[in-house]
């Protein structure tokens, strides 16, 4: 593995990491919530520069429909992720606190919940792309894995799944997401790992949704290529 390679890994998991720690908000705090979104800003960009060679190709090339769903959640996950960090500089009491901006709260605080929640979701099925490269980089980093292993680890992604449908039902996200309330509900008494356990499990969802729905679009792609052979 080279050493680029591993820093996009080390860069990525960060991103994930702070993510969801991000999506707890007030449970982590205030202040630690606007520095780790500052945090992921730099990632964010830094993700970016790392990965510059897929930007340029953007307007390159034959556009298969894997390629287009790729190419659309990745303007989607920018697109949320600018709305976030703008109204969050609006919102900021700490970082940004020198700005001095006033005025627009209101209109700020639902444009950085309708993009964190969305971005979350962009952001879990962006990963579930790129799922198969992290299947490729544990298998060389560790043995093969026998067939009822890949059976167990199937069997762990469908148990993440269901419970990660349960979750985002239980904590409401689809509310937040169409901005049916404006205000995020926590439960200060419910451990901090709770919380972050059901996020995990939900990103699980939408990593599941987007890896098998790639496997069916490469199928389907494959398909038709043999067809018109």
């Amino acid at each position: 593995m080279s050493g680029k390679i591993r820093i996009k890994m080390i860069v990525d998991v960060l991103m994930t990491i702070a993510l969801l720690v991000l999506m707890s908000y007030r449970m982590a705090g205030e202040a630690a919530h606007e520095w780790i979104g500052t945090g992921m800003f730099v990632l964010f960009v830094l993700h970016h520069v790392l990965n510059r060679k897929w930007t340029g190709h953007i307007l390159k090339g034959k556009y298969t429909a894997l390629r287009v769903v790729q190419t659309i959640l990745a303007v989607l996950v920018l697109v949320s992720f600018l709305g976030s960090m703008l109204s969050g500089i609006l919102l900021s009491r700490h970082v940004f606190a020198f700005l001095n901006i006033s005025g627009g709260a209101s209109f700020a605080r639902s444009l950085h919940m309708v993009c964190a929640y969305w971005g979350f979701v962009w952001m879990s099925l962006h990963l579930g792309i790129h799922w198969n490269m992290m299947i490729r980089m544990a298998g060389k980093a560790f043995q093969k894995p026998s067939d009822s292993r890949k059976w167990i680890a199937r069997g762990a992604a469908f148990a993440i799944a269901g419970y990660g449908v349960y979750a985002f039902i239980k904590r409401d996200i689809g509310s937040y997401m169409l901005l049916k309330t404006q205000f995020v509900f926590f439960d200060f008494k419910e451990p901090l790992l709770f919380f972050m356990l059901d996020y995990m499990a939900v990103m699980g969802l939408f990593i599941f949704i987007a890896h098998y729905g790639c496997e069916k679009l490469k199928k389907d792609s494959s398909t038709k290529g043999r067809k018109k052979e």
